[in-house]
């Protein structure tokens, strides 16, 4: 067995789990919407510590991508990035909506508010693997998109048990460690000639 640690930190919690060499995955959750980077490395240290488990034992972390929270998965994909690159370890990011999907065994569709009247939609054969690619709608547009007999998942937290289990067996090369918005960032880059006038 892969020792694995996930990360959870698109929605408002602070989900943490171990996945050690015995198969028995203990978890760590907090109830935050704020403050994930003054408590992720206190919590992890506690996982691992309760496991007795150290960083130097770690062959895998692994962190949910998004979409979700703009500053808790930077926070998320952070901590578990320097894990990776101080122990030397793949780095595995999963996608937060095929994340929630883990919980179903046959077809589901995960739907999840993205505010502005608007929708996240995902649909999937089963447990882990997409019928489509992850997209933004209008929420009336999402609703009737909803696969007839599939099941539908609305919440935002994904058991974070699940995802070190997935994690443990990804592919590394596949599953890119990057933070996945669907939604275009509100804040654009300045264009040259932009710059150009804001220097004139």
């Amino acid at each position: 067995m892969t020792i694995t640690l996930a990360i959870d930190t698109a929605a408002p919690r602070l989900q943490l789990a171990l996945l050690p060499a015995d198969g028995h995955v203990d978890v760590s959750v907090d109830e935050i919407a704020t403050g994930h980077a003054e408590l992720i490395f206190e919590r992890i240290g506690q996982l691992l510590g309760r496991n007795g488990v150290g960083y130097e034992d770690l062959e895998r972390v692994a962190s949910t991508t998004g979409p979700g929270s703009f500053t808790g998965l930077r926070i998320g994909l952070s901590a578990a990035r320097g894990i990776g690159l101080a122990r030397a370890i793949p780095v595995v990011g999963v996608p937060s909506l095929l994340a929630l999907s883990l919980s179903v065994r046959g077809p589901s569709t995960v739907l999840l508010d993205a505010r502005r009247g608007e929708a996240y939609l995902q649909n999937f054969l089963g447990a882990g693997q997409p019928k489509d690619e992850a997209r933004l709608l209008q929420m009336e547009e999402a609703r009737a998109a909803v696969v007839p007999g599939a099941a539908l998942i609305e919440s935002p937290f994904v058991d974070i048990a699940l995802v070190a289990r997935f994690a443990a067996q990804a592919d590394p090369n596949t599953y890119l460690p990057e933070a996945a918005y669907v939604r275009d960032a509100d804040a654009k880059p300045q264009g040259a000639a932009r710059i150009a006038r804001l220097n004139a």
